[in-house]
């Protein structure tokens, strides 16, 4: 389960590594071997200005990877970085750019790969780079490819190639289909983007790499076999689990640190089968070719020796723009040099070759936005050509040279071995886990990026959650519409838009989107995009809803001018925070339409807005609600004139509708006022009380306090407000939280927008005042609210049976926009026993144990946090879920501390040239789980696999998913009659995911067939966590489960299971058979048409 852990062959035992100075359990054969580190005594340069995009000098780990030291300068000392340090306890991954290889040594093959990577937003927006570049390329491309049959191309991007198929001829698409059926062309991974792997939930990347496939399918006739992912700033094992559910055999990746680079190139371990912690065989294995070498470009994917390789780099012939830094320019082949010059490069591809267990090389040629001139074209094809007719016809040699595409390589070096494509090579190593963190030179972690924008990173969670949402409910009204005949008045239009929301989902799963690192400009333009999108998924929702809540189908009238339903929030601009819609109210009554997106029934506190505290909520059936009335504070101590915040608990169908009446009434029985009380510290502030809200002011230090529901007593501090500690099940834990200040460095390389480069350990934050502590407390919620100078902190107590009572929520304001290179983070200190290890999530798909290396350096400790992190002793586990990406560590026991924002005002000199000045009023959501573990034992601890439990996956699942609350638009006269919309007739087992119910387009594309691809995830979980009398039912059904009687009324017409992004059937299409089985962790597709 470890990197150099060859799973076929191993015994577990415990390893004593003087690199680590301690004694871990391990599932090894040997030890690993110790890493001898040298470097030239002028350390590393910056980034030479000749470079494009993201290039920097690579020499000293090229060195050490091949152990030609005949590169380095002559004066080395011995050296052993903090950050070089090789992670025995799990599998470490980074990744920017990728480039890999593979040659021969007595007789082999090598396969020259004509590659280009173009990025879907960086320092240009994607439409700026489509009409500079990436259309010549491409446009090029068809012309040169038609020239020469042995010519070969890849391609990734589909966001891209869709918006030039858009804008090509007919005689043009035809000559792409000819050179994709000759294997001239081929479409590699195939996603609509080349995703981040860090910060990008499993939903967005499935849902791009659908996206991509669908159109791949439709428009060109193709189903992708290998993956490239050559500029990811780090590797997932998610991404490899996805593809091989895709049928997707073989994959190449390209940023990991350049320590396990040198590891796996010493041990001839570069090319393995990824395999999945969980599986307990070979069925998620996939074959995975990493690059050895420090980029991607020219220079470094011949060999070892980027000043030889950058001389068979033909754009950068004498009198063009770009040249080689190592001062020796390429020169053209002619009859006179071409044994010199042949000679030469299979050296470097020989040397390469010993990296590698096979006799095929694999020798990518290419760079960030190359061939958008024929120019190059001609330059890089003839001199290749040459050279390799030269090679080819000197048996004496023992090579074999030729353009290939990927697939070409993968499926040689499956030949060349005697295996199936896809199969395991005998000898071949087996490795789980994945590859964060990334550094690429001595220090240098690439950790800032799990953070940086995190108002952005938000927004992209709020826009899956709206995209889920909408897919489900556009597809069951469109079925229920087809079923009742009243299709043609539904609004098919709305399905252009589902198609534009995916699409700007996809787009910003960028390597350089969600991360944070795209130029200021660029970021405006993405966050336009996703704001567009939010506004429309907000009208599909409230279209579907707006029919499927109708009492009287033939009533629905669709009207683009007046919507039914209005939407539950606005944002003003693309860097707004939203702010809720408040509801007028009248004596006659306003109805409100509830939609609750998850799978499960669900018991939760509503909170609306209304202009008038006299108010009376009744349920559809008439029945009056209890209410908590609460003010709406615009500041610490101000109130929102006329508006009020009304709360009521209640139950919620699956994946349904409900609908509730609002009236303005004198009848106050049913409303109970919050109490509020407001410390101010010494602080000469004024508090304006309402009539309704009596407000008791503390003007001085006030002691701790407590609020408590029926099942746990949260303790806060009088002085701070914040967090002190949980009493649980007659137990007390401590559980403090604060806020801390990274700076960063005053030396000459500083953190970024990609790199955390700290000045040391975290300094509490010292806000110039004290702060302003807010408390309310009422029947169904209490809340702490502390006011600081850079942050808000509220940390709120449901008093609800079930999931959303056994949980905090936590939500962080923050606003750093005066700071000058700091980062702000919030730090959890616990008496749990964690020592050295916790664990983050992989995507919100997995869960990764990690462990706190004190050897490397403190950036190097930090990992991505898309949906949770946990510590845990041998009594309890806490977890800190998270509803945006952000950056986790756990540097000390018992502690979790999380990064919140970042302002940073200087290029960390990859690529970027900016810094991170753009900071938003951003805020941050979590919900924090304490639970107690009842049968922990060393044995399974020690494992590298861990789950959370099924009450954690509900927490997170009602953090990310939450209900939404539309209120019907017209005021007068009332509405026709509506009612609940319950459109599950079973109960779904809770450890089972509706990952989606998506809508296929049909041949036109802007509209709907009446297939849908049912995504169905079944979650693995820790059954070891207390989870009796927890006041939540929840019923599990080992993985069997009837999706034949699933959806009220709606017959079941075909269930055809399917690979992932629905490219290949599996087993025949049967309306008879619908039980299905899944195991732990799985994903399954399912193209299903209602009868």
């Amino acid at each position: 389960m470890f990197p150099w852990c060859y799973l076929d062959q191993c015994s577990a035992r415990s390893l004593q590594s003087s690199t680590l100075g301690a004694s871990l359990p391990l599932l090894c054969c040997e030890n690993p071997p110790l890493l001898g580190w040298s470097r030239t005594a002028s350390g590393m340069s910056a980034a030479p200005s000749y470079m494009s995009e993201h290039l920097w000098p690579a020499t000293a780990w090229i060195v050490q990877l091949t152990d030609t030291s005949q590169y380095l300068q002559s004066q080395t000392q011995p050296w052993e970085p903090p950050s070089c340090s090789v992670q025995l306890y799990k599998f470490v991954n980074l990744t920017k750019k990728c480039i890999c290889t593979r040659l021969v040594i007595p007789r082999g093959v090598s396969e020259m790969l004509q590659t280009e990577h173009t990025a879907s937003g960086w320092i240009k927006t994607f439409e700026k780079y489509y009409a500079d570049q990436t259309q010549h390329i491409l446009n090029s491309m068809v012309l040169k490819l038609q020239e020469d049959p042995r010519r070969r191309f890849i391609w990734s991007e589909i966001s891209f190639f869709s918006k030039w198929w858009d804008n090509i001829s007919a005689q043009k698409r035809a000559a792409v289909r000819r050179l994709v059926g000759s294997g001239q062309l081929e479409m590699v991974t195939g996603g609509w983007v080349m995703p981040d792997e860090a910060n990008s939930h499993y939903f967005a990347m499935i849902d791009q790499l659908i996206e991509g496939h669908q159109w791949l399918e439709k428009n060109i006739g193709v189903t992708p076999r290998s993956g490239w992912a050559v500029d990811p700033f780090g590797h997932s094992a998610t991404m490899p689990y996805l593809l091989r559910r895709a049928n997707l055999t073989s994959m190449l990746i390209q940023r990991v640190h350049y320590a396990i680079k040198k590891h796996f190139a010493a041990t001839h371990s570069l090319e393995f089968m990824w395999r999945q912690t969980w599986d307990p065989d070979s069925s998620t294995d996939i074959f995975c070719h990493m690059m050895p070498f420090y980029s991607y470009d020219v220079p470094h994917t011949c060999g070892p020796d980027p000043k030889i390789c950058c001389q068979f780099d033909f754009k950068r012939l004498p009198g063009g723009r770009i040249n080689c830094p190592w001062k020796v320019p390429p020169r053209a082949i002619t009859e006179a040099n071409v044994a010199e010059r042949a000679h030469l490069l299979l050296d470097q591809y020989r040397k390469k070759s010993k990296l590698f267990r096979s006799k095929v090389l694999l020798v990518p040629l290419g760079d960030d936005f190359r061939y958008d001139k024929t120019q190059e074209w001609d330059a890089q094809f003839l001199n290749y050509q040459r050279l390799f007719d030269f090679l080819n016809a000197h048996p004496s040699l023992h090579v074999q040279a030729q353009f290939g595409t990927l697939s070409d390589y993968f499926d040689a070096l499956s030949k060349r071995t005697g295996i199936v494509p896809g199969k395991k090579p005998p000898g071949f190593p087996v490795l789980s886990g994945d590859f964060f963190s990334y550094a690429d030179r001595e220090d240098h972690y690439w950790t800032g990026y799990y953070t940086s924008r995190p108002f952005y990173k938000s927004l992209d969670r709020v826009l899956e959650a709206h995209l889920r949402g909408a897919e489900i409910l556009y597809s069951l009204a469109l079925s229920h519409a087809r079923h009742a005949g009243m299709d043609s008045r539904y609004p098919l239009s709305d399905y252009a838009l589902l198609t534009e929301a995916r699409r700007a989902l996809g787009l910003f799963q960028h390597h350089d989107a969600i991360t944070g690192t795209a130029k200021e400009a660029v970021v405006v333009d993405y966050g336009v995009r996703l704001l567009h999108s939010l506004v429309n998924l907000k009208r599909i929702i409230s279209n579907a809803a707006h029919y499927l809540v109708l009492g009287d189908k033939e009533s629905y009238r669709y009207d683009t001018a007046g919507p039914f339903l209005g939407m539950d929030d606005m944002r003003l601009n693309q860097d707004s925070l939203p702010e809720k819609t408040v509801i007028k109210l009248d004596t006659s009554p306003r109805f409100v339409v509830l939609f609750n997106p998850l799978e499960q029934e669900r018991l939760s506190v509503v909170s609306l807005l209304v202009n008038s505290p006299r108010v009376r909520v009744l349920s559809e059936e008439g029945q009056p609600l209890a209410i908590q009335l609460s003010a709406q504070w615009s500041s610490a101590t101000d109130m929102e004139p006329d508006v009020y915040q009304v709360s009521i608990m209640t139950r919620l169908p699956a994946l349904g509708l409900s609908v509730l009446q609002l009236y303005k009434s004198f009848d106050s029985h049913s409303t109970l006022t919050s109490s509020v009380r407001i410390h101010l510290h010494g602080r000469d502030l004024p508090v304006r009380p309402r009539e309704v809200f009596p407000v008791r002011v503390v003007p001085a230090t006030s002691d701790d306090f407590c609020l408590d529901n029926q099942h746990m007593q949260a303790c806060f501090s009088g002085l701070t407000g914040l967090l002190q500690s949980i009493r649980r099940a007659g137990e007390e834990h401590r559980l403090s939280s604060e806020f801390f200040i990274y700076g960063t460095r005053s030396a000459k390389d500083k953190s970024g927008a990609y790199l955390f480069l700290p000045d040391g350990d975290a300094k509490p934050y010292a806000p110039k005042e004290p702060p302003v502590v807010r408390v309310t407390e009422g029947p169904f919620f209490s809340e702490v609210a502390s006011y600081y100078q850079h942050v808000q902190q509220v940390v709120r107590l449901y008093n609800v049976p079930g999931v959303e009572g056994l949980s905090l929520d936590v939500s962080c304001l923050v606003d750093i926009r005066d700071h000058v290179n700091k980062e702000m983070a919030l730090r959890l200190s616990t008496s749990i026993a964690s020592e050295d290890t916790f664990f983050t999530d992989l995507n919100g798909f997995q869960i990764q144990p990690r462990r706190f290396l004190k050897k490397l350096p403190l950036q190097a400790n930090f990992y991505p946090m898309p949906a949770m992190a946990y510590i845990q002793d041998k009594q309890s586990r806490l977890t800190l879920h998270t509803a945006q990406a952000l950056g986790v560590s756990s540097l000390h026991s018992g502690q979790l501390e999380v990064i919140l924002d970042r302002r940073l005002m200087q290029d960390d000199n990859r690529g970027l040239g900016q810094g991170l000045k753009d900071n938003k009023r951003t805020c941050n959501r979590f919900r924090l789980l304490l639970e107690h573990r009842t049968t922990a034992n060393k044995v399974q601890d020690s494992r590298p696999i861990s789950f959370p439990s099924l009450l954690s996956h509900m927490t997170s699942m009602h953090l990310n998913a939450e209900v939404l609350a539309m209120p019907v638009a017209q005021e007068k006269p009332a509405p026709p009659a509506l009612r609940s919309f319950r459109p599950l007739s079973a109960t779904v087992p809770c450890d089972l995911h509706i990952l989606n119910l998506r809508t296929l387009q049909a041949e036109d594309d802007s509209l709907p067939s009446a297939e849908m691809a049912l995504i169905l995830h079944r979650k693995g979980f820790d059954c070891g966590l207390e989870a009796k009398n927890l006041g939540f039912n929840c019923t599990t059904s080992q993985g069997k489960f009837s999706l034949g009687s699933l959806f009220h009324g709606l017959e079941l017409g075909s269930l055809q299971p399917t690979s992932l992004t629905l490219m290949y059937p599996l087993g025949a299409a049967s309306p008879n058979s619908t039980v299905i089985h899944m195991d732990p962790m799985e994903i399954a597709t399912f193209r299903i048409h209602f009868g």
